[in-house]
């Protein structure tokens, strides 16, 4: 089995492969158009329809190496899942959404971001869709090439709000829907991010800081793991399925009440069992937390196929419905073969481009172990939650990634109150103190958050270590290192904030273009 999954790493990632992996992206498509082609001969417009149906291949295949990088890359990073493994879970749970639960109507102005009634007629509605696929498409093909995870759903809002603006004014949109949207850029993030961060602190203070780990998390790992359950049988309910199945709040919460249950009393009972051979230390806690997290991977997964399908094939539905009956409409019916572009598309992109940001998620913004993998996880689903009753707009992956970032900074800042001051006190000594100081600061600057306090209380009861009581104090302060790449941050927050605007660009240049070779 390891050798099969490094193999498959190998394939998806390898630079001697990506020739490959493009060329059969190519022959999807391909596939697409001759496909849709063999049973639209006698529609009107059929070559139209055609190349959307391309254009919503191929912005299937960037959803699905963009956007699903946020699922998989924390349980990646942590060394929950292998690369090729969460690559194969991902394809198989995104699928199954984006089939089983995708739903049969969509909305085909995403977020009522503008008004179709005011165009002219059905034939600019078809290239305002086209154009913004495409432009929406393109974004993300970007963004992707330059190791960003951004918002699949802003990329596609941002192509309709420019090629509706190009297809009618400046007054066709609706500007208090945007600056929801705009909103959204900070709330979150933020939300996962504190979220995350709180979880993670927790976790340290009630099981990581004790001094014996295995009785703490006998106690409290089954409740963690359990409120993951429950989150997660609920966001299943509220987001995963729907638009098959309509759930209040409190019958979707009592769905998540029963899978904590169930959850509780199998996990108490693997802990216990466990607990005799289980390692007194953090790596025997993460452990605990392999298989929570691979189901939260998978149920992710499978969420996402079933919301984020609709930005592939909303539009392509409704260039479908336009062509079929000439008029404009807001919402559309789903046909089989629009459902299979999208769902198989997701799962292409994923497999064949997926791995970059699935690396840039789970390794390059911050170190993960499997216990910030699970409370990255859990911010998700409990922050999908809060908004969707407090009504707030928020984007899963700016979410996913502001728990990631939030972890990270909640490190920097646990590592800050031990160590600031070695380079000081190092100074302070002459040579001879300085020599026998040098084995216990350096063991003192690799130590983990856990190990440092104990090394500070045997320090106290060593004379040959040459610290004093205000020493000591000092090296609970802070020693700053930099556990969050920041050079990682500030192209991921970039991408966001140009997302809309560039995709709207985009799309209102291709709109014209259009417009210009088809009249």
């Amino acid at each position: 089995m390891a050798r099969s999954s490094g193999f498959l790493e190998t394939l998806l990632t390898s630079n001697t492969t990506e020739r490959y992996r493009v060329g059969f992206s190519l022959f999807f498509l391909l596939g697409i158009w001759l496909v849709v082609g063999s049973f639209s001969s006698g529609l009107p417009n059929n070559a139209l329809l055609m190349a959307a149906a391309v254009i919503g291949g191929y912005m299937a295949i960037n959803i699905g190496a963009n956007d699903v990088a946020n699922n998989v890359g924390p349980a990646v990073g942590s060394g929950a899942l292998s690369l090729g493994a969460a690559v194969l879970l991902a394809g198989i749970f995104e699928s199954a959404g984006a089939l089983i639960a995708g739903g049969d109507v969509v909305s085909t102005i995403k977020g009522g971001i503008i008004d179709p009634t005011s165009l002219k007629d059905g034939q600019t509605f078809v290239w305002l869709m086209t154009a913004a696929l495409l432009a929406g498409a393109l974004w993300l093909n970007l963004a992707t090439w330059m190791g960003a995870p951004v918002s699949t759903t802003h990329s596609i809002v941002g192509g309709v709000l420019g090629a509706g603006i190009a297809a009618g004014g400046w007054g066709i949109a609706d500007w208090a829907v945007m600056g929801k949207i705009a909103g959204s850029w900070v709330i979150s993030p933020v939300l996962g991010g504190v979220l995350a961060a709180l979880l993670l602190f927790v976790i340290k203070k009630t099981v990581l800081y004790r001094k014996d780990v295995v009785p703490a998390a006998r106690t409290f790992v089954p409740w963690l793991v359990a409120i993951m359950a429950w989150a997660f049988g609920t966001y299943l309910m509220i987001k995963g399925v729907k638009k098959i199945i309509k759930v209040d709040f409190l019958t979707a919460s009592l769905v998540g009440l029963v899978a904590a249950v169930i959850v509780f009393v199998i996990v108490r009972t693997q802990t216990a069992r466990r607990a005799a051979t289980m390692e007194n230390s953090t790596s025997g806690v993460n452990a605990l937390f392999t298989w929570p997290l691979i189901f939260a991977a998978a149920l992710l997964s499978f969420a996402h196929g079933a919301n984020d399908v609709a930005n592939a094939i909303g539009p392509l539905a409704a260039i479908n419905d336009a062509l079929s009956n000439g008029g404009v409409a807001t919402s559309s019916s789903i046909p089989l073969w629009v459902m299979m572009v999208g769902a198989l598309g997701l799962t292409v992109g994923l497999m064949l481009f997926g791995p970059r940001l699935i690396r840039t998620v789970g390794s390059e913004i911050t170190e993960l172990d499997k216990t910030r993998a699970f409370c990255i996880a859990l911010s998700a689903a409990l922050t999908v939650i809060l908004a969707s009753q407090l009504g707030l707009p928020v984007s899963s992956t700016h979410i996913a990634i502001g728990g990631v970032f939030g972890v990270g900074f909640l490190r920097e800042y646990l590592k800050s109150n031990y160590a600031t001051q070695l380079h000081k006190i190092m100074e302070e000594r002459d040579d001879v103190d300085r020599a026998r100081l040098k084995p216990f600061l350096d063991d003192f600057r690799s130590a983990s958050v856990e190990e440092m306090e104990d090394l500070l209380k045997r320090a106290k009861k060593k004379k040959h270590v040459p610290l004093t009581k205000s020493d000591r104090k000092r090296l609970k302060k802070v020693y700053k290192e930099e556990m969050v790449k920041r050079s990682q941050l500030v192209r991921i927050a970039a991408a966001w904030i140009i997302t809309v605007p560039a995709s709207a660009v985009m799309a209102a240049i291709l709109f014209f273009t259009l417009r210009g070779l088809l009249i």
